[in-house]
């Protein structure tokens, strides 16, 4: 029997006219390894921004109940021609409890239980799902739920990469996010380096009392200094970052040559031999990415995206990554949130210029039924 409900669904036309609204839509019986699942909750990532709201100018958008529309200036307008025209469902990731299932084993295994899943569409009432990509959460809320799959693990997924890689360290920029405190608790437990790059003092001491050993404070007049000091004791020449615009990445990879530098013996004018290489998972910042010819030819700068890497490690590790999680969900893997919204309220001018901030502790979850 199919079901009714409300649905966030985000549009942008060829002239640039973003609108974000709320319909009724009515969702089918699920089939085969499908399971319906009545969504309680549902988390605001940064990842979810990217079709919610980009580079809109959300100042000067008109709002009205469980709507919004606003202009996408140029380059961002162009550079998302692909979508120009397509309705679009919104939201990665969520939790809620499952009300129908297909035929299937796996799938009628699931029917009554409250389950983690990845839609691609969680900011609904309703949501038909894959029965692979639901994770049972036992006793667990759907709150300490919602984030279990998009933050959790993208920090594991930066711990095996780097382990993959034989590293023993790694840099973080923006490292008082949710995420970024996961991988402080990650890197304790799997005996990893952290090198933890913040922006303001209170995050500098919201990090170290949670056992972060290296903090430095990118605001900090010796911020460079600072820098290279941590990665000189750590042996850190390989990082993540989620600013993506500007020079954070060019600072991590200036202050990692002048430490591989201090330590050769004979000058090169190609610049140290010591392989450095740096991963833009994010764009906090939606400015270009500025690199300088100050760091020799030993680096690298790539990309680097949840989904491709599961699907590079196998079955085998995705199901201990999340294995993992599930254990560690309200330790290792807690999320927090700032403020908890409906489905219209979610679209009012307030709440979305401030989750479109995206700024350290304000998380915002998804709840469509309250």
């Amino acid at each position: 029997m199919s079901m009714t409900g409300k649905q966030l669904f985000t549009t942008l036309e060829s002239d640039g006219t973003l609108t974000v609204a709320i319909e009724e839509v009515t969702f089918p019986e699920p089939t085969g390894n499908e399971v319906l699942v009545k969504m309680e909750a549902a988390p605001i990532n940064p990842s979810d921004l990217a079709i919610l709201t980009g580079a809109a100018d959300l100042d000067n958008a008109q709002y009205s109940p469980g709507k919004y529309v606003a202009n996408m200036p140029e380059p961002f307008n162009s550079g998302s021609r692909a979508r120009h025209g397509k309705k679009l469902a919104a939201g990665n990731e969520g939790a809620g409890t499952v009300v129908a299932t297909g035929d299937s084993d796996m799938a009628r295994a699931l029917m009554d239980q409250r389950v983690a899943c990845v839609p691609g569409n969680a900011y609904s009432q309703y949501c038909i799902v894959n029965a692979a990509m639901c994770l049972p959460l036992g006793d667990h809320s759907a709150e300490d739920g919602a984030s279990a799959f998009v933050n959790p693990m993208t920090a594991l997924g930066f711990a095996e990469n780097a382990k993959m890689d034989g590293q023993k360290a790694i840099v973080h920029t923006a490292a008082a996010s949710n995420l970024g405190q996961m991988l402080i608790r990650i890197c304790q437990e799997d005996g990893l380096e952290l090198v933890n790059i913040v922006r303001k003092a209170e995050h500098v001491e919201l990090l170290r009392s949670l056992g972060a050993r290296y903090v430095v404070n990118s605001s900090d007049d010796d911020y460079m200094a600072q820098l290279r000091a941590a990665i000189d004791a750590t042996d850190a020449f390989y990082g993540f970052d989620p600013i993506g615009g500007g020079q954070a990445v060019d600072n991590v990879f200036k202050a990692m040559e002048q430490v591989a530098v201090s330590r050769m013996s004979e000058y090169s004018r190609y610049g140290s031999d010591t392989m450095k290489r740096m991963f833009i998972y994010g764009r906090l910042d939606l400015g270009p990415t500025i690199l300088t010819p100050s760091y020799g030819f030993g680096w690298t700068l790539s990309g680097w995206l949840l989904m491709p890497f599961l699907q590079q490690v196998g079955t085998e590790t995705v199901q201990r990554m999340r294995r993992r999680v599930l254990d560690n969900l309200t330790t290792t893997f807690a999320s927090s949130y700032k403020r908890r919204v409906n489905l219209e309220e979610m679209l009012t001018r307030d709440a979305v210029t401030e989750y479109r901030a995206m700024k350290t502790g304000e998380k915002y979850l998804v709840t469509p039924w309250s």
